[in-house]
């Protein structure tokens, strides 16, 4: 019996042997995986999950434009049967649609100028911008060419839906910056601040101009039972639809341009609206943390030394 212990108990250190082997090597695998992981999070511009955001956002886009500017061109070319306000709401609505459809997946932006303003903010990756941006122009681009071909390019050439502006240059970029500005600053409020909205609305810090909408109506429809319509667009669509085309978007524009080679003043449609959604977010930051000092929201005196130097 003793024997048998004994050799039993030989038969055990073997086996915690074999079983310290083993561990080592799952370490060993463990750490090669790590390595593996390390490369992948290094690469991940290439990934699954990147991939989907970026499916997204083409779909999105797509979808969004096809769906808005068809609304232009059909009330072009029926002497206005959708009239404004139908225009307007076809654009709220499709938005809502899609940011219910892929908001979870990228976002939602929709939107070049959006991107680039949360990025600058830290709230986007800035090695994602400009696959963003190229999906959301490539997507414009599909739906424009899209709706040429369902039209017919007489009727498309005819009955331009893209932006140009009616007025100066200088008109249209004063406008597309004011109403950028305008829609980025309530973006910023609504979308990345908690404070903001109830607690059983769930806030993407991530979501997009468009998204802010569906925000606000959500937000609005859990105190009153009914849907309201945006309270965004109208402000700005009213105003400087005549002037400009309202597109804060440089997205919206170009798709449009591209297919239909008109380039003329496209420039005010990326200056604009990028310039405007960048100050509207950074607005926004300077008067997020009100109940804290000057010095801690600017994290430096450099703002408080140039103003006494200019005092």
């Amino acid at each position: 019996m003793a024997g048998r212990e004994d050799g039993g108990g030989g038969t055990g250190a073997m086996e915690e042997g074999r079983d310290a082997g083993r561990q080592a090597g799952d370490e060993s695998s463990e750490d090669g995986g790590g390595g593996s992981d390390r490369c992948s999070s290094g690469s991940d511009m290439i990934s699954v999950q990147f991939m989907q955001k970026i499916i997204a956002e083409i779909l999105g886009t797509y979808f969004m434009i096809f769906a808005g500017c068809g609304s232009v061109v059909v009330n072009l070319s029926t002497a206005g049967t959708v009239t404004f306000p139908g225009i307007c709401a076809v654009w709220g609505l499709v938005v809502m649609v899609l940011v219910y459809s892929v908001g979870h997946i990228s976002g939602a932006h929709f939107n070049p100028a959006v991107t680039v303003a949360f990025a600058t903010c830290g709230r986007f990756p800035w090695k994602q911008v400009p696959s963003y941006a190229v999906a959301q122009v490539l997507g414009s681009t599909l739906a424009s060419l899209t709706l040429r071909v369902v039209f017919g390019g007489a009727t498309a050439r005819e009955h331009f839906f893209g932006t140009a502006p009616s007025g100066s240059d200088a008109q249209a970029v004063a406008l597309e910056f004011v109403i950028s500005f305008y829609l980025m600053f309530v973006v910023s409020g609504v979308a990345t601040d908690n404070r903001a909205v109830t607690t059983d609305i769930t806030v993407d810090p991530s979501v997009s101009v468009r998204s802010t909408e569906l925000m606000l109506w959500r937000s609005c429809s859990r105190r009153s039972g009914n849907w309201l319509g945006s309270p965004l667009a109208p402000p700005s669509c009213s105003t400087c639809w005549p002037i400009t085309g309202a597109s804060m978007n440089p997205a919206r524009t170009l798709g449009p341009a591209i297919v239909a080679g008109r380039y003329k003043s496209i420039w005010v449609y990326v200056v604009g609206p990028v310039c405007g959604t960048v100050a509207g977010a950074w607005a926004y930051n300077l008067v997020r943390f009100t109940d804290k000092p000057l010095r801690e929201i600017t994290k430096s005196g450099s703002f408080l030394r140039s103003a006494r130097i200019t005092g």
